[in-house]
């Protein structure tokens, strides 16, 4: 959920392998070596999305396990853990259902339109896609649980999640959904009750500054204002705004009640969770940022959670929206989530496609890796994406410019990992602030006309008066989705691509970046032209010496000798 500008209106927060546990690490114990030993700085605030400063050496083991071909053309050291922590990935997909696909013509998308879409879905190349909140809510949004068990009827019912699923498996496609751990729905049965006085049975399920002997003051770490609210001469703590109380994670009965529910979905059929605010579970104060203890905190609820996770399905994949540092989100990957959404390579991809200048990724992704590999014993799987539901679309980050989001896209679905792709994204749909319009209907018909599906439950604003749509561009060899189908298929066929680690490759060129992707058997180079002028990079040193362009955005891309030459806005790969 993001982390600021909440209202009754828009309360929004913003194939793995099964876990093996090794030994028993306290999540304490952990972070205090961590922090002990000044191998992490503090958290820094979510907004900013700033580098993690952790630093780390890789390991004995990453070092003798490495790849020869994984090194840079200048490096003399031994190959980095991001070039040997090998991650199988999945793209995925996020959908807002209301916006997605209208099954029954009532203007509101709906789980059967999910269902209906599996094609195209599969056709684009995507092997899992994201829910976002499906559980009875009041709110358009869904992020205000009233009901765990509960399918919100403007999308269907359980029967119909159930027929999405088995359908999505046939067609080897994952299905996993928004969780909220953190807070209710004032609606809640839950807190109506416990709202009416100190001896309701669900009282201590929520907090309540006069039974717990504190004052109602201070600043929400998720928003700027006091999380204190008052309702029948009593305060409550909501994080994120009145209508979204916290629940009480060091009461028994709701951690069993949580865990409860989380099987439920699993057994319709669903293969795991986006865990809502994932850190927020115990970081409820700004002042309790970057605080080890914290962290450990959250870390041992999350480790609980998995631990009931698995008893109905130990290869559930459980992915957390943690906006801060690695800091905060590595003690989370410690026999609890298989990875966290990479908010800071997110920042990084869209600077570099937005300014045409690359970054060192993987030198930046290495240190991140280093640590997570560490806190994880191995097992992490990282989930890049560009942005999100909280955030704005991709093609206002890069001012409208299709050849900069194609760039973007070029990036991501070269990273290691599960790429997320957020729906609408792949056709270069607009979206700014406020939140209703980074969430529009997705654009199905050509000028986006209603019927054939088309949702209409907000009306078309941000892409009204240049409307795209996958009627038109998939008739269209050029278009930004025919670029997305194009990069996915390289992914889905290339092991390194899909599978490998991440190296460094200085091409010395402003413009270009690039980076080796390995698994122990081989090793590719990835390079993207970010510019709008032919750049020419030279190999001399690498070894072993691609043999040949694999894949390329463009015919006009050369290899000779020892120089690959790249036209405008061009990502090809080279073995």
């Amino acid at each position: 959920m993001s982390q600021a500008n909440f209202n009754h209106q828009d309360g929004n927060r913003s194939s793995v392998p099964s876990f093996k546990w090794r030994r028993k690490i306290s999540a304490i114990a952990l972070v205090l070596l961590i922090v002990g030993t000044g191998l992490l700085s503090g958290c820094t605030k979510s907004e900013d999305n700033a580098d993690p400063a952790v630093s780390l050496e890789p390991s004995a083991t990453a070092v003798a396990s490495a790849p020869a071909a994984t090194k840079a053309p200048s490096a003399n050291s031994a190959p980095s853990a991001a070039a040997t922590h090998q991650q199988p990935s999945t793209p995925y997909y996020q959908i807002f259902v209301r916006s997605f696909y209208d099954s029954n013509g009532d203007g509101i998308g709906d789980l059967n339109g999910v269902t209906e879409k599996l094609d195209y879905l599969k056709d684009l190349g995507i092997g899992g896609i994201w829910l976002m909140p499906i559980m009875k809510s009041p709110s358009y949004h869904g992020y205000d649980t009233s009901d765990y068990y509960a399918v919100n009827p403007d999308y269907g019912t359980i029967d119909d999640l159930k027929r999405l699923t088995e359908e999505a498996h046939k067609r080897g496609i994952k299905v996993i959904m928004d969780f909220i751990a953190n807070h209710t729905s004032i609606e809640s049965p839950w807190f109506v009750d416990a709202a009416k006085g100190k001896t309701s049975n669900y009282r201590n399920w929520y907090h309540w500054a006069e039974d717990e002997g504190v004052q109602p003051a201070g600043t929400s770490s998720a928003s700027s204002g006091n999380p204190w609210f008052e309702i029948n001469g009593s305060h409550y703590l909501g994080i994120f705004w009145e209508g979204m109380p916290d629940l009480n994670l060091d009461n028994p009965e709701v951690r069993t009640e949580l865990i409860k529910a989380g099987q439920f979905w699993l057994k319709q059929g669903v293969d795991g969770f986006r865990l809502d605010a994932a850190k927020h579970i115990y970081e409820d104060f700004t002042s309790q940022k970057g605080k080890a203890e914290i962290f450990a905190k959250n870390a041992e609820w999350w480790q609980v959670f998995r631990k009931g996770i698995d008893e109905v399905n130990p290869d559930a994949y459980l992915v957390g929206e943690v906006w801060d540092s690695a800091a905060a989100s590595g003690p989370l990957l410690n026999h609890a989530l298989n990875g966290t959404l990479n908010f800071d390579l997110a920042k990084i991809l869209l600077g570099s496609a937005r300014s045409g200048t690359a970054s060192d990724i993987a030198g930046k992704l290495d240190t991140i890796y280093t640590f997570f590999d560490k806190t994880s014993e191995g097992t992490f799987i990282d989930a890049p994406f560009l942005t999100n539901h909280d955030q704005n679309r991709v093609m206002n980050e890069v001012g409208m410019n299709v050849d900069r989001a194609k760039m973007a896209a070029g990036m991501l679905l070269t990273m290691p990992g599960n790429p997320f792709i957020y729906y609408g994204e792949e056709i270069g749909m607009k979206g700014a602030k406020p939140d209703e319009q980074i969430r529009e209907p997705m654009l199905w018909n050509a000028g986006g006309k209603p019927g054939n599906g088309q949702t209409a439950w907000e009306p078309i604003r941000d892409n009204a008066d240049d409307p795209v749509s996958v009627e038109e561009q998939l008739t269209d060899p050029n278009s930004i989705l025919n670029r997305y189908k194009t990069l996915l298929k390289w992914r889905m066929e290339e092991p390194a691509l899909k599978n490998g680690g991440i190296a460094k490759f200085d091409t010395d060129v402003k413009a270009v970046s690039g980076y080796l992707r390995t698994t122990p058997e081989i090793s590719v180079l990835v390079l993207h032209n970010l510019s709008g002028k032919e750049q020419t990079v030279s190999l001399d040193g690498l070894n072993p010496m691609p043999a040949a362009i694999e894949y390329s955005t463009s015919d006009a891309a050369k290899l000779e000798a020892k120089t690959v030459t790249i036209p405008p806005y061009t990502t090809l790969v080279l073995k």
